[in-house]
C-alpha cells in the first residue's frame, strides 16, 4: 500500500536522505560522539579516550559521521580535529520536522 503523504519521487529521495542518517546517528558510539561534538572541537585522541574505546573504533565512527556530512574537520598540525556541521545537522532537523509534521517542505 502507498501512503499518499509518500505518493511523490521528492518524497522518495527526502525518505532515502533521512533513512541513511538516522542509520548513521542509530549507533550508540556515534550519538555519544555528537554529543561530546556539541561542547566543541575535538581531535580523536580526546574522543576515544573519553568514550573509553579503542582509537580505531573511534576513528571508524567518525569517519561514517563525516561520510553523512554531519561533522567536518581540519588538520591542526598532526592533529585532525572534528567539528558539528552545524548547517547539515539543522538541515536534517528541518527536513525531518518536516516530513514529520505535515509532508510538505
Amino acid at each position: 500500500m502507498k501512503l499518499k503523504c509518500c505518493d511523490n519521487k521528492k518524497y522518495d529521495k527526502d525518505l532515502d536522505l533521512i533513512i541513511e542518517l538516522l542509520k548513521t546517528m542509530a549507533d550508540e558510539n556515534r550519538l555519544k560522539i555528537l554529543c561530546l561534538l556539541k561542547t566543541g572541537e575535538r581531535c580523536v585522541c580526546d574522543i576515544w579516550q573519553d568514550l573509553d574505546i579503542p582509537q580505531n573504533l573511534a576513528s571508524h565512527h567518525l569517519k561514517i559521521l563525516k561520510n553523512s556530512g554531519l561533522i567536518n574537520s581540519h588538520k591542526m598540525g598532526l592533529k585532525v580535529i572534528y567539528f558539528i556541521n552545524k548547517k547539515s545537522l539543522n538541515n536534517f532537523k528541518i527536513l525531518l520536522d518536516n516530513f514529520l509534521q505535515n509532508g510538505k517542505r
